[in-house]
């Protein structure tokens, strides 16, 4: 119970902050409009270290389930902890979202754009081509994982490693994200799609759910390459 307590609080926290600056940078008359890409990766980074943070007394702020199928499959985590762990951050997701609309929620009435709208809440390509989409978000995420296991367990939630964590984030956001925009986590995507999906949101569209398997499979696939590359070179 106390890693899915510390995974839900841990993938609300960085879903509230990182979609938080999105719709700050997206939505009309926010004070941060239009502040760009540098803004969103330096934010997504930050949120990712925040989460890690205020999680970290409590589970071991994996945050993503692709990290946490990972650590399983490298066996430096139990299996039997896999399902608490993503049940945490998926609910953590959702709610993350939900608090980012009604932070928001004069704006998204002032602003018509719908993809703009579902942007804040997912990702979708800059490109729409389904196996490059597809291959973007593997490697993303074999490139956050790979990060991530080079590290000190010990050491990934406290002191600076939380940093350390932010600034890959941070790096693969600048360097790799301008293709789809980054999911490697499919809580973060999936929770605040379903959260675009329910709630009312002012002049919201489609969910694209055509789009939506793609940064949850990508990233997946991405761990368990990042896993199996981990377990050759021990």
């Amino acid at each position: 119970m106390q890693g899915f307590i510390g995974e839900l609080i841990g993938t609300f926290v960085l879903v509230l902050l990182g979609d938080g600056v999105v719709a700050g940078v997206t939505l009309n008359k926010s004070k941060a409009q239009d502040t760009g890409w540098l803004l969103i990766t330096l934010g997504w980074g930050l949120a990712v270290t925040m989460g890690v943070y205020v999680s970290g007394f409590l589970s071991l702020a994996h945050l993503n389930p692709a990290v946490t199928l990972a650590f399983a499959i490298n066996g430096t985590f139990p299996w039997a902890e896999v399902v608490p762990y993503i049940a945490g951050q998926m609910i953590g997701a959702f709610l993350g979202a939900l608090v980012v609309w009604l932070n928001y929620y004069p704006h998204f009435k002032e602003t018509p754009d719908s993809e703009a709208i579902l942007g804040i809440f997912s990702t979708g390509p800059a490109i729409r081509s389904t196996g490059w989409n597809l291959v973007s978000e593997i490697i993303g995420t074999a490139v956050l994982v790979m990060g991530i296991m080079a590290m000190d367990p010990n050491k990934i939630v406290s002191g600076v490693g939380p940093m350390v964590v932010g600034i890959i984030i941070t790096s693969i956001g600048m360097s790799l994200g301008g293709t789809t925009g980054y999911a490697l986590n499919p809580a973060r995507d999936l929770g605040p799609r379903i959260a675009h999906a329910v709630l009312p949101i002012a002049n919201k569209g489609d969910s694209d759910w055509g789009y939506s398997w793609i940064p949850i499979v990508g990233p997946i696939i991405g761990a368990v390459i990042a896993a199996m590359i981990y377990l050759m070179v021990l």
